[in-house]
């Protein structure tokens, strides 16, 4: 054979093209993660492939539930917060729905805090509502609401460690027991702490989400979500309240999960993967994967910088003339600056909120934000926090934007509160461009 583009002397060209040069399951010895982007693999036999499918074997299926990428991603991850196992999705607001659509089911009850990120809010009382799962919100910081919420139905308490953009902390502790007296688990989103400031598995937690498109990845590039079962919960304690997972799986009927899976910490997980992300379709790409892995391995010297250069901004506006209030907890006239002592030894959030000086007259106040933000230069008006660039945002028209007025006074939000995400650019740049758009707001 003579054609000159065929890969070998009995390969056509059109075999060689799509063949050539690759061999499926080749170790390549990469230092780094590599990128594996593919949506499908090649099994050794049908047996292989039978044997994966009826979740008998581990392996490598179909993008759409991983990739090699995203398995080490999920290992990352899992092993930064303390826990079992973990699965990665396409954002965190899928990590949070597949999380609670997994615990919680229809006609059953998710008590969650008041102080959520507005989208998870929007999530919880609309989209669930729809689906027929019942959401009571309670004041996070007051435990007999959390206790008087609780019903027979309900099936998880759910709340953010640190909340955006007032950040409020969390006592986790006291939450976790109320929950598990409740013999049910407590999740939380460990978006704005991230692990390098607070483990939430240290304190009782059982299962952790993330927006990993916010501190994890840091650089604003790629989005992703993680969900991870720390191991601390038995759904085995009480089989008939769990029954996805105590009972034979309706995708492999001679599978329980629980009982399959539960010793090695991934039957949740598993449960999760088969089914929300299998489903629902909301798939990490393997680039964005491996974007996310480059920004986690610097995660603790980020969260050092972030966290020292936002407490110097929050001090430096809790003395500003036009600053009414200063919403960080590491500051000894935050409510929450006990908490932060307690679960905050190794610094403050970077992601906080400050209320302008308010005058009364809407209009005026409205004009006097407005301003202020349109000022900024160094600090940029972007819907996103954990970048490495400092943001600004405005809750009450822009991420918190559907709460309603007693929705706003429970998260203490008010038209005259901004947030801000600091950066990686130096402190002394930041506080000055805060300052110049302060005055020009007067």
């Amino acid at each position: 054979m003579t054609d000159e583009l065929a890969g070998t002397p009995r390969q056509r060209a059109a075999t060689s093209q799509v063949h050539a040069g690759y061999s499926p399951g080749v170790v390549q010895n990469t230092a780094v993660p590599p990128i594996y982007q593919t949506t499908a693999y090649r099994f050794d036999s049908l047996a292989d492939a039978r044997d994966i499918f009826a979740l008998r074997k581990a392996g490598n299926l179909y993008s759409r539930s991983a990739s090699p990428t995203q398995l080490v991603l999920e290992e990352r991850v899992a092993a930064l917060e303390g826990g079992r196992t973990a699965a990665a999705v396409a954002s965190g607001q899928a990590a949070v729905a597949v999380t609670l659509l997994a615990l919680a089911r229809q006609g059953e009850h998710i008590v969650a805090a008041r102080q959520l990120y507005g989208g998870t809010v929007d999530l919880l009382q609309d989209t669930f509502a729809d689906w027929g799962i019942e959401v009571t919100f309670v004041d996070q910081d007051d435990l007999e609401a959390w206790r008087n919420a609780i019903r027979p139905q309900t099936r998880v308490l759910f709340a953010e460690s640190i909340t955006n953009p007032i950040a409020q902390v969390l006592d986790i502790r006291a939450v976790a027991d109320i929950a598990h007296a409740a013999g049910v688990p407590l999740v939380i989103d460990n978006t704005v702490a991230t692990p390098a400031l607070i483990r939430p598995v240290e304190h009782g937690a059982d299962f952790v989400v993330h927006s990993a498109t916010k501190f994890l990845g840091g650089h604003g590039t790629s989005m992703g979500g993680v969900v991870v079962d720390l191991g601390t919960f038995d759904f085995g304690a009480d089989p008939d309240r769990w029954p996805q997972l105590t009972r034979p799986y309706s995708r492999v009927a001679d599978v329980v999960l629980w009982d399959r899976f539960g010793a090695q910490g991934q039957a949740f997980i598993a449960l999760i993967k088969s089914k929300y992300v299998h489903d629902l379709g909301p798939s990490l790409s393997p680039f964005n994967a491996f974007q996310l892995l480059q920004g986690i391995e610097t995660l603790d010297l980020r969260i050092a910088r972030h966290s020292a250069s936002a407490l110097a901004v929050a001090r430096a506006l809790e003395g500003h003339p036009r600053v009414n209030r200063v919403h960080h907890p590491a500051l000894t006239a935050s409510p929450w600056n006990p908490l932060a002592e307690r679960y905050l030894p190794r610094g403050g959030p970077s992601v906080f909120a400050f209320d302008l000086d308010a005058t009364g007259d809407a209009e005026a106040d409205w004009a006097s934000v407005e301003t202020f933000i349109d000022a900024l230069e160094v600090v940029g008006l972007v819907a996103n926090i954990g970048d490495a660039r400092s943001l600004v945002a405005h809750p009450a028209s822009m991420t918190h934007s559907h709460l309603s007025d007693e929705q706003f006074a429970a998260a203490h939000i008010t038209p005259t509160t901004v947030r801000l995400s600091i950066g990686l650019e130096d402190p002394d740049d930041i506080i000055a461009d805060l300052r110049a758009a302060l005055e020009r707001s007067a």
